[in-house]
């Protein structure tokens, strides 16, 4: 137990000196690149080492698990599954409406007679979260 919490720590740690070291350090240019260079580097090199801690080597075989514990286990998938399609393409929906919206806005500041053309970008980012959906209601159904 007091190894994975001095594990946890070093994690925590390597992941706040690139940042640390960022935003006390002079803005300049390349400051950006060399400081997620460095964070990308001590956080793989942590996990490195922390799997090597961890995990021992040695495998022991699966017990064979019974036909209810294997249907729940795969119904607790099929909800996951269905609640990531639906949350991953909301999200997305909602990146691509907040462009094609503002996009929108300012040419029909610029010129009124393309409303029917804004509108339409607008629905089609939409459409986005509603294949999520579908797919969310097929993977359930």
């Amino acid at each position: 137990m007091g190894a994975k919490v001095i594990l946890v720590a070093i994690l925590v740690i390597s992941m706040g000196i690139p940042y640390g070291g960022y935003l006390l350090g002079k803005k300049k240019e390349g400051s950006t690149k060399a400081s997620l260079a460095l964070g990308i580097l001590l956080f793989f090199g942590t996990m490195v080492v922390a799997d090597m801690m961890l995990f021992s080597g040695h495998i022991y075989a699966a017990e064979t698990p019974d036909a209810a514990a294997a249907a729940a286990s795969v119904e607790g998938w099929r909800y996951l599954a269905a609640a990531l399609s639906t949350g991953l393409s909301c999200i997305g929906a909602g990146v691509a409406v907040a462009s094609a919206a503002s996009a929108a806005i300012g040419a029909l500041s610029e010129d009124s007679s393309i409303m029917g053309k804004a509108l339409i970008f607008v629905a089609l980012a939409e459409s986005i979260a509603l294949y999520g959906l579908l797919i969310s209601f097929s993977i359930l159904g």
